[in-house]
């Protein structure tokens, strides 16, 4: 698995020109699935992100989690974080897992995400063309992906 992750002052996403989901302060996550991946990704990867110490405290020194502000998440499927641009100039997504895999997947993801948060996580809906908006808070922006756990 592998998550872009941008601290926000808000996002939201839309699908058809219709509002689906939207949050204030918190995390905006754009979630990418392979086939390798594994509920030990996920587990790994929700501990990771919910202890992520990426907000400011009152010294201005980033050392609070979207727990500790309080915050709120979003997590928006994205199979083009899987691209692979090797050859040519049309990237590839061959390493992107096929939907009958990838969506339960993404639910476990989302359903442990909101276990380990103790609130609704927001999301897109997977697969749909979405246009998804934010706000960037400083900007801070991260990038994990599983198979680099060590």
């Amino acid at each position: 698995m592998r998550v872009v992750i941008q601290r926000v002052l808000s996002a939201s996403v839309s699908i058809n020109h219709n509002a689906k989901s939207q949050i204030d302060k918190g995390l905006l996550i754009l979630l990418g699935i392979e086939d390798t991946d594994t509920g030990d990704d996920i587990d790994w990867l929700c501990g990771k992100i919910t202890r992520l110490r990426i907000f400011d405290d009152a010294n201005g020194v980033m050392n609070l989690s979207v727990a500790d502000i309080d915050g709120e998440i979003m997590v928006i499927s994205q199979f083009t974080l899987h691209a692979s641009t090797r050859k040519g100039n049309r990237p590839s997504y061959i390493r992107a897992s096929k939907p009958e895999f990838a969506i339960p997947l993404y639910e476990q993801f989302v359903q442990r995400l909101s276990a380990e948060f103790k609130k609704e996580v927001k999301t897109g809906e997977f697969g749909a063309y979405m246009r998804v908006s934010l706000v960037n808070d400083g900007p801070v922006t991260i990038v994990i992906d599983t198979k680099n756990k060590e």
